[in-house]
């Protein structure tokens, strides 16, 4: 904590020397110097498919800027009108980065890919959307199918202690691998009681009123603005470790992101060592409920 506690002060620091815009500039050139290197490093080049996007996390002047690094980028959505989009056409329409061509917009529900051969793409990127997914090791491995051998799956989920979701108990990964093997539909609503009483409506401006958020509940299937599920840092592992990715990279950043980059591999591997405690990602994460793990 006291670490955390001399980092914010030093970012306070430099914002009152350098002015917000600069400050905003020497923090984009340290993040893509420091760990957001190493992803840029790993995927460079590479041909990928975004589920959801774009994203303004993957952004130039986001968190983990990765568009600019990318060979190319097509992008799945699962409908032509969403509350994050808006209205998008299918056909290289796709729009990432001002300095690549257009990528390929896809629209499909991301659980079953139909137009992707298997082996298609090097890299899956997948940004804070995996959560609304009713059957989420049904997407995973859906995305794992269209990857080649030894391709990258980023995926970035919310961390709940960061999130309106602080309410509400994590998820055990038991609970997702019975939605897998009961084959759950995205039109499923069994966590709707539980996100009514415990959605914390003043992190959530964009819900509107209590009413207003239930109806865009009951209408999931065409919003897709519920959490089925949520996860701390160690259930996002688990659940990467059981769709059977190896994992590479494990980090945690306010406000609320779950950083987890693994691959397709076609070799054993154990991702045992992410989950022991007194790894490096439970000692840095900013997240109270990680804290658990710090020494364990």
């Amino acid at each position: 904590m006291m670490a955390m506690e001399i980092g914010k002060a030093v970012r306070v620091a430099a914002r009152n020397v350098l002015g917000p815009r600069l400050t905003v500039i020497v923090r984009q050139r340290l993040r893509i110097l420091g760990f957001a290197g190493a992803y840029r490093r790993r995927l460079r080049f590479k041909r990928g498919l975004e589920i959801g996007g774009p994203s303004a996390t993957l952004a130039y002047d986001g968190q983990l800027p990765i568009y600019d690094v990318l060979g190319s980028l097509d992008n799945c959505l699962y409908s032509s009108s969403t509350i994050w989009a808006g209205e998008v056409r299918e056909g290289n329409t796709f729009l990432f980065h001002p300095g690549k061509d257009p990528g390929a917009q896809i629209i499909c529900d991301a659980t079953d890919l139909p137009t992707i051969e298997d082996s298609s793409y090097e890299c899956v990127l997948a940004c804070h959307c995996l959560e609304h997914f009713a059957n989420p090791l049904r997407a995973l491995a859906e995305w794992k199918r269209v990857l080649k051998d030894d391709g990258l799956l980023l995926l970035i989920l919310p961390h709940k202690d960061g999130t309106f979701d602080w309410h509400r108990s994590t998820t055990p990964l038991e609970h997702m691998i019975e939605d897998y093997e009961k084959a759950v539909g995205e039109e499923d609503l069994t966590h709707l009681p539980e996100i009514l009483e415990l959605h914390d409506l003043s992190r959530d401006e964009a819900a509107g009123t209590k009413e207003q958020f239930r109806q865009r509940c009951l209408r999931n299937h065409s919003t897709r603005v519920m959490h089925h599920h949520v996860f701390d840092t160690m259930t996002a592992i688990a659940l990467v470790n059981k769709a059977g990715f190896k994992i590479l990279r494990v980090d945690s950043f306010e406000p609320c992101h779950i950083f987890i980059l693994a691959s397709r591999a076609n070799r054993a591997f154990d991702n045992r060592h992410f989950m022991e405690g007194g790894r490096k990602h439970w000692s840095r994460s900013p997240f109270p409920s990680d804290h658990e793990h710090t020494n364990s």
